[in-house]
């Protein structure tokens, strides 16, 4: 899959960085310097790092899930740099442990991020938002058309965490880490045959994909409009749910974790 660059400000430029099946590692780089987020396989950067003149200064982590972190050990070996993460993620090569509304200042690169807590997917997940660019790394809390599993959080918590990213600007880049887009919304027009948004998102991103362009990033407004678990709550999604006894009819519309919980279910049972 080849890199796609997607410009922000004229000073840096996100590098989609495609590793393993369906990972994607982002660079931030303003074509001297660079950022890494989750790291899952260190040779692809390294070789990005190469073709584009980089000098990586910081390596930022969302959670402690291999696929997100098992670059960082000989990323090392080559940069001798800071690496933040979640402080509640075991995370052993964390040297900056963050914390909700913490800032992290990168000075090499003129970019400050605002640390969030989104735990669900793990119990220590964070995300990171570049509020003058407009950026969202969202891991593997919200995806395009989808959101992650619940390996160690609950439902109620992947709710708050969800509601927090929908609430950044509609113009907010959501750069999450997983090619899954086809796949999430493929569940999403089962939720939703109806939405004529996401009928029509539906075929911009196999066009896409049919051209091996990444579908990644989205924006919160399409995520907002599109993604059945931003949308959760819709009466016509709850309606679904129990149309399809995927939600007992006594489940109040109100009861906002037990729709979520029937929700994901649903997803991971989805073929």
């Amino acid at each position: 899959m080849p890199a796609h660059q997607t410009p922000a400000t004229p000073a840096l430029t996100v590098l989609t960085v495609p590793a393993f099946d369906d990972n994607y590692l982002w660079l931030i780089h303003d074509g001297v310097h660079a950022a890494v987020v989750d790291p899952g396989d260190a040779t692809p950067v390294l070789a990005a790092l190469e073709a584009h003149s980089l000098t990586l200064v910081a390596i930022l982590l969302t959670h402690h899930h291999a696929d997100h972190v098992g670059g960082v050990p000989a990323l090392l070996r080559h940069w001798q740099v800071p690496v933040y993460g979640p402080a509640s993620d075991n995370i052993p090569a964390v040297t900056n442990p963050l914390w909700e509304n913490d800032l992290v200042q990168l000075p090499a690169l003129g970019l400050s991020l605002q640390v969030l807590d989104v735990p669900g997917h793990t119990r220590g997940h964070i995300a990171y938002v570049a509020a003058e660019q407009s950026w969202l790394f969202s891991g593997d809390t919200l995806f395009a058309g989808g959101c992650g599993r619940l390996f160690e959080g609950t439902a109620a918590q992947m709710v708050a965490s969800l509601d927090k990213l929908a609430s950044l600007p509609d113009n907010t880049s959501v750069y999450c880490a997983h090619e899954y887009t086809l796949s999430n919304l493929r569940f999403a027009l089962e939720v939703e045959p109806d939405n004529r948004a996401l009928q029509q998102r539906m075929v911009a991103e196999q066009d896409k994909r049919a051209q091996r362009i990444p579908t990644v990033p989205s924006n919160i407004a399409l995520e907002k409009s599109t993604n059945p678990f931003l949308r959760f709550r819709e009466n016509s999604i709850v309606t679904r749910l129990k149309a399809t006894e995927h939600l007992s009819p006594s489940i109040s519309n109100q009861d906002s974790p037990r729709i979520f919980a029937a929700l994901r279910e649903w997803k991971n049972n989805y073929r």
